[in-house]
């Protein structure tokens, strides 16, 4: 393998990395070694961050890293809520929404799909600020529980935030699916 050919599969290495860090986060958890935890998380943060730069840098963007990228952020984010969620450090009812929201959006995205009507999406700002909001939530609980520290009234907050943002998001993603069918509808006819 050649240099150019290195720089071109870098950023698919990284990020499937990432994704291959996802049943080790899960298990250091279920260890009840949040500290591992968390710098695996940050870990995979900075390699999601390091793969992006060099996609970008070098113009190494892939099909496959389309899907890979946002399939290793997704799994690893919802592994460790639903593992936070088991554990007993998040509450089950945000464990729930978080999940919930996801397989909407991708369910929709399916659907949209198998009617041969695919959907273009880009994230919405919500939507960042709702994934911004998860993990920082999430680092926030293995580093408070991994360490030590108090978590009286960051991590309240904080997960008030998610859960809030949370239902945002979902409900500006299926308006804005709806929005689409009925256009797509309407253009059918």
């Amino acid at each position: 393998m050649n240099a150019t050919d290195l720089r071109l599969v870098l950023p698919n290495l990284i990020t499937l990395a990432r994704l291959c860090a996802v049943p080790v986060t899960v298990y250091v958890i279920l260890l009840g070694r949040l500290d591992w935890a968390f710098w695996l998380f940050v870990a995979a943060g900075l390699s999601d961050a390091v793969d992006g730069f060099l996609a970008k840098h070098f113009r190494a963007h892939s099909v496959i890293g389309g899907y890979l990228d946002p399939l290793a952020d997704k799994a690893l984010l919802v592994s460790v809520y639903v593992t936070l969620g088991w554990q007993g450090f998040l509450p089950a009812w945000l464990v729930i929404l978080v999940v919930f929201r996801d397989a909407l959006i991708v369910l929709g995205i399916a659907l949209s799909h198998a009617l041969g009507q695919p959907l273009h999406m880009k994230p919405l700002v919500v939507s960042k600020i709702n994934t911004g909001l998860q993990i920082t939530l999430a680092a926030a609980v293995l580093l408070f529980h991994g360490h030590g520290y108090d978590d009286r009234w960051l991590l309240p907050v904080l997960i008030a935030l998610v859960g809030a943002s949370t239902l945002v998001s979902g409900a500006a993603y299926v308006v804005r699916g709806l929005k689409g069918a009925a256009q797509i509808e309407g253009a059918s006819r």
